[in-house]
């Protein structure tokens, strides 16, 4: 019986265990308990599945379990949640209604009539592995990868071949191992049957000894009787008597009862005793066994007493022997070792007592290193080593004390060694670079101890210190300027508001202030120097200075990060001095009073050179470039720039309204500026004197044309050899002074722009017949015009090369090339008027040539003698061609009008001698290129 419960135990634990298998670690515990209370016979809404101890009454607090346990709600729609890892398999995972959903409980889960479990799933019960199979290398690309059905034959089927790495085991390689087994298996078998039998009857129950019941009060490790629970249970009904019955029938009753009672009790102690013999029966053979052992136990535990006296007598002798003697040397050595390191500690205390002597000692011989070196390892040696020594209580505090007295000496002595080295008496600052300053020695001593102490403050005091000086040097150049001269100016404070100076004056006052201002900036970068060898050594590195100093010998106590910053500062401590100076020398003036006084070109190349040199020379003590001073450079030559266009634009607007657009010959000297502006050659200044030059445009002296590159002759006006002249010198004030290289860019384009639109205006639209007062605009002002944009296209590449950049180039060159298309255009469309007004009264008839011809003749003549000595003979060959096609087209509509046609009688043959004598004047003319010159007109005009 006890083996079925057992088994029926056994049951339900594994099909709860397989029940697990499905539901998630969290559910675990949850599904075995319940699993475990589980009846598949009982109805689906008593309990929950997967919920621990929760069993309903109803159906519906099953329901408001599943609502509220195993539901979520995603907006309005509802998700059942019952079902294992949390996934219904009734209704995945739709989300219903709420009046759905209860129609869904009740249907699958309250009136579900039988509860299967699922089936248990384990790591095996996979078929295959997807991974593995898509990333098979020895199978390569699958055509039908996409095709297939999921499943157990998602892969074929392989047969796998044994490996003859092993042998092949069958049933008779164990044959020999069953057959010496097999006689020593059924002798246990036989041996454990017989066991069981002699065991059988008492291995029962307490409450079955000998057949007879034995109450299981008697079999209790303690029977209380003075408990009258226990005595009625011992006793029962002994004591009370029956109703109705008197007091003699009683006590026979109660004899009665207790002489049952006690056969009964004594049955029962003879079922015990007959068992008890059974047992010691059933012993007996061990228990003489162990009698006879006995004595073999008492001899062999004599033996042993004996053998341990024998070992403490011989443990004995050697603790008097050897250990006593031992442990007294040990003992002797540690007192000595005692008494040495108290030796130790006394000339410990010694030595620290000598601190303060040692202190005042390196303190008088500038050793701030050592000395603070001292003091820390004094307080290492109180608090380490020396702690609860009376004498030395009040010494920690004395050497802080100490430590801070240090350190305003430290600082105290810098600022007095910054403010003597800085003050020097000024020397001639090439001197001054190889110099090293003052007492090199006292700095190193100095800075190393600032180092030690980790106060870096000292940097900004030498800045400010620095700065000071600088302010200091100045104010005093400025009073000896002003004593010079008869300013009435006050300085107040440190002198650093801007002054009312000329630009002289603040010329003359940079050259000084430049050089004594570079000698200071070499003593700060040599005081700086040393401070960076003395930090590299504080740091553990060597300096790679020659002339590198000698530093105080001592470990590296300066950290890589300290040892950075502190070079950071450094560097920042010379760039801001630098650009103190710059700013300082920058501001001396103010810019209202350099407003007021126009610079020439000597002073500001002389200024240009004070400021590259000062610059130059800053920038190589403090490796970084300085703005203010450039800037105010920059602001003076954009005032020189402006007003040298300024003035030039001026005078070229004043020669364009004067100029009466006549050819004039060219003076030699220009034609060597245009021979020096081809070549890129603005080194010579250009003459400025008026000799060349007189009221109504350019001494006759000279050549007729102007030639370039040796062949090309240019016609020129006047006006346009003074604007060759303004453009050479543009170019060659950029070639002195390159700061002025953009701002003449700049200007030179807006110069050309200029020209261009004025000269147009003044010629085609003929504004120079109002302001300089000719009677009409002839060919050969526009011919001149044409001739002096086209030197301007010539020169435009140069000067561009010349000045590296020039902003509008392209819009001005496009500019130029449409205005001399527009003269040619005025050219041509002049003689084409008149040609056109003679055609209209033509009539093909005698006499021959016609006067209209004859004007025509005369009308190419003019045009030929205005434009032949002014313009190439490729731009007459141009224009000439436009006049010739205006004229074929002309005359065609006129041969229409009058019905001229190509027949052969008379007025066809006039038209025909017209022609000839057309052709004849352009061929004497030479007027057309030599292919365009033949009679081939006589048959294109009749080509309609």
């Amino acid at each position: 019986m006890a083996t079925a419960q057992h088994n029926t135990t056994t049951t339900t634990t594994t099909t709860a265990a397989a029940a697990t298998e499905h539901v998630s670690p969290a559910e675990r515990k949850q599904s075995v308990a319940s699993a475990s209370n589980f009846n598949i016979n009982a109805p689906s809404w008593q309990s929950c599945y997967y919920c621990t101890r929760e069993h309903f009454k109803s159906v519906a607090e099953f329901v408001n379990h599943l609502r509220s346990r195993h539901c979520t709600r995603e907006g309005g729609s509802f998700v059942c949640r019952y079902g294992f890892n949390g996934v219904c398999a009734s209704l995945p995972l739709d989300g219903v209604s709420d009046r759905d959903y209860d129609a869904h409980v009740a249907k699958y889960h309250v009136n579900q009539q039988t509860r299967e479990l699922p089936p248990e799933w384990g790591v095996y019960s996979a078929a295959q592995n997807l991974p593995a199979v898509l990333n098979d290398p020895q199978r390569g690309k699958q055509s039908n990868l996409f095709t297939k059905k999921w499943g157990e034959h998602f892969v074929e089927r392989v047969h796998i071949p044994s490996t003859p790495r092993l042998p092949d085991i069958t049933h008779a390689d164990f044959a020999v191992y069953l057959g010496s087994i097999g006689k020593r298996y059924r002798w246990h078998e036989r041996r454990q049957q017989q066991q069981q039998q002699q065991l059988t009857p008492t291995t029962a129950t307490p409450e079955h000894l000998g057949g007879v019941p034995v109450p299981e009060i008697f079999l209790k490790s303690q029977l209380q009787l003075h408990h009258a629970a226990t005595f009625a249970q011992v006793f029962p009904n002994y004591m009370q008597p029956e109703a109705g019955e008197d007091n003699a029938s009683c006590t026979v009753q109660r004899q009665q009862t207790g002489r049952q009672l006690q056969e009964q009790l004594s049955h029962y102690l003879d079922i015990v005793e007959v068992r008890i013999a059974q047992q010691v029966a059933q012993k007996s053979a061990a228990f003489f066994h162990a009698m006879t052992t006995q004595h073999a136990i008492l001899a062999e535990m004599q033996q042993a007493a004996e053998q341990v006296r024998q070992l403490r007598a011989a443990l004995a002798q050697l603790h008097g022997s050897a250990v006593v003697d031992s442990f007294r040397v040990m003992r002797f050595a540690q007192r000595r070792q005692h008494y040495h390191a108290t030796l130790d500690k006394l000339r410990l205390m010694a030595t620290v007592h000598k601190t303060q002597p040692m202190l005042q000692l390196l303190l008088g011989t500038q050793d701030y290193v050592a000395a603070l070196d001292l003091i820390s390892t004094t307080q290492e040696i109180l608090a380490a080593e020396l702690l609860g020594v009376h004498c030395f209580k009040h010494l920690p505090m004395q050497l802080g004390e100490m430590e801070k007295l240090i350190d305003k000496m430290l600082t105290t002595e810098f600022e007095r060694y910054a403010a003597t080295d800085l003050n020097r008496p000024l020397t001639d600052a090439d001197l001054e670079t190889d110099s090293v300053c003052a007492e090199e020695d006292k700095l190193v001593a100095i800075v190393m101890g600032l180092l030690r102490k980790q106060n870096f403050g000292f940097v900004q005091s030498y800045q400010q210190e620095a700065i000071a000086t600088i302010r200091a040097i100045i104010k005093q150049l400025l009073i000896e300027l002003l004593s010079r001269g008869d300013h009435e100016i006050c300085l107040t404070g440190a002198g650093e508001q801007s002054l009312e100076l000329t630009l002289a004056e603040w010329l003359a006052m940079l050259q000084r202030a430049s050089h004594a201002l570079v000698a200071v900036l070499e003593r700060i970068k040599a005081v700086v120097s040393i401070m960076q060898q003395t930090a590299d050594a504080a740091a553990g590195g060597s300096s790679p200075h020659e002339h590198a100093v000698n530093l105080i010998d001592s470990e590296a106590f300066l950290s890589a990060a300290h040892h950075e910053l502190l070079s950071a500062q450094l560097q920042q401590l010379l760039q801001a001095v630098c650009h103190y100076c710059h700013e300082r020398c920058a501001n001396i003036v103010s810019p209202q009073s350099l407003e007021r006084c126009a610079a020439t070109e000597q002073e500001l190349l002389q200024l240009t050179q004070v400021v590259q040199e000062f610059c130059e020379a800053t920038q190589s003590i403090c490796n970084a470039p300085s703005v203010p001073l450039q800037l105010a450079l920059k602001v003076q030559a954009s005032r020189y720039a402006q007003r040298f266009h300024a003035e030039r634009k001026q005078k070229l607007a004043l020669l364009l309204d004067q100029e009466r657009w006549r050819q004039v010959d060219i003076p030699h000297e220009f034609q060597r500026i245009i021979e020096r502006m081809s070549a890129g050659d603005y080194a010579k200044q250009a003459p400025l004197d008026g000799s060349l030059v007189t009221n109504n445009g350019i001494d006759v002296s000279g050549n007729p044309v102007l030639l370039l590159e040796g062949k090309q002759p240019f016609a020129l006006v006047g006006v346009a050899l003074l604007l060759i002249q303004m453009l050479y010198e543009y170019g060659g004030s950029a070639h002195r002074l390159p700061l002025l290289a953009s701002y003449h860019a700049r200007n030179v384009v807006d110069l050309l722009r200029c020209f261009n639109s004025r000269s147009c205006q003044l010629i085609i639209g003929a504004g120079a017949m109002r302001v300089a007062g000719l009677k009409t605009i002839t060919s050969t002002n526009l011919a001149l015009v044409s001739r002096a944009l086209q030197l301007v296209l010539y020169l435009l590449p140069r000067l561009r090369e010349h000045f590296e950049s020039m902003s509008g180039y392209e819009a001005i060159e496009r500019d130029y090339q449409g205005h001399i298309k527009e003269i040619e255009h005025k050219i041509h469309g002049i003689v084409s008027e008149r040609i056109t007004a003679q055609l209209e009264a033509w009539d093909a008839r005698p006499p021959i040539p016609s006067q209209t011809f004859r004007h025509i003749s005369r009308h190419l003549v003019k045009l030929h003698e205005a434009i032949a000595g002014v313009l190439p003979e490729p731009q007459i060959h141009e224009i000439y061609g436009v006049v010739h096609r205006n004229f074929k087209d002309k005359l065609r509509e006129q041969l229409l009008k009058l019905n001229i046609y190509n027949n052969g009688g008379p007025q066809h043959g006039v038209v025909t001698s017209e022609l000839t004598f057309y052709m004849e004047t352009l061929r004497t003319l030479k007027a057309l290129p030599a292919n365009q010159l033949d009679n081939g007109i006589l048959e294109h005009i009749w080509l309609y």
